[in-house]
């Protein structure tokens, strides 16, 4: 299978997002993707106030994703916030295209590192996969990428690659954190990982203050064996790569950590 990871800059208005959104399905479905996969906080970067934009999955912003995914005939996953019944909103994963629709809520909120995302966002419940051309996809947002568990929820639920929309935290030794992190869990789980964050707003000269995490790029595609088989660097561009799920039966015969394990 094709993907196509989109590492882009969200600003915080959720129209003019969507136009970067449609430009890169667009160059996603040229270069022959069959999935794209745009960042967490998509719909709008944190530091923008998120309750009044806030929307539901049938609402404009998302019905314009879909109408995207219709013009490229490609699967969309983006991530936009929905309104939560608490009068906070939930960090959504919205995924849809021919033949594929639903959501996955963060389970795990980033409150570390200074950052209360539970403040304004609150808690998913439910692990979520999907089915495309007989793969079964698991879907996972930023902060969750410490939790092996879920990933180990994925493979449980026979999916073959994890997908890892984020908006990492910039700051010392986080980059770090996030390459060893998005190799760990696709050895945990022997899967293919594609994680692809926000662009690092710098490297396109784009200013931010305060301490929300509007990502530092190098977004990148892990095999199962929890080798880097492309990267992106730190600003803005478009990964297109293929994705051999036979790899994953061959790795887990090798390493069969799954099969071997004791605590659940």
């Amino acid at each position: 299978m094709r993907i196509a990871l989109s590492q882009l800059t969200s600003g915080p208005d959720p129209v003019r997002n969507l136009g970067l959104v449609r430009e890169q399905a667009r160059l996603a479905a040229d270069a022959g993707a069959r999935l794209v996969v745009f960042p967490e906080a998509t719909m709008a970067r944190f530091g923008t106030p998120l309750a009044p934009l806030a929307e539901p999955l049938d609402g404009p912003w998302a019905t314009e994703v879909r109408q995207i995914a219709k013009e490229t005939g490609l699967v969309l996953v983006a991530g936009m916030f929905t309104p939560a019944d608490d009068g906070r909103v939930t960090n959504t994963l919205l995924v849809t295209g021919p033949g594929v629709e639903t959501s996955y809520d963060k389970i795990h909120l980033y409150d570390a590192f200074g950052f209360t995302e539970s403040t304004t966002v609150a808690a998913g419940s439910q692990v979520v996969t999907f089915d495309l051309d007989g793969l079964t996809i698991g879907l996972a947002t930023c902060y969750d990428v410490r939790f092996p568990e879920l990933f180990r929820a994925h493979a449980d639920a026979g999916a073959v690659l994890s997908l890892l929309p984020a908006s990492w935290g910039a700051g010392e030794g986080k980059r770090d954190q996030w390459d060893l992190l998005v190799r760990a869990r696709a050895l945990d789980a022997t899967l293919w990982v594609a994680a692809v964050g926000q662009a690092d707003p710098a490297a396109s000269g784009t200013a931010v203050t305060g301490r929300a995490p509007t990502g530092i790029g190098h977004s990148a595609l892990i095999g199962p064996d929890g080798t880097v088989r492309e990267r992106l660097m730190s600003g803005p561009g478009l990964l297109v790569a293929d994705i051999d799920p036979g790899e994953v039966a061959t790795v887990r015969a090798a390493i069969p950590v799954l099969a071997n394990r004791k605590l659940r």
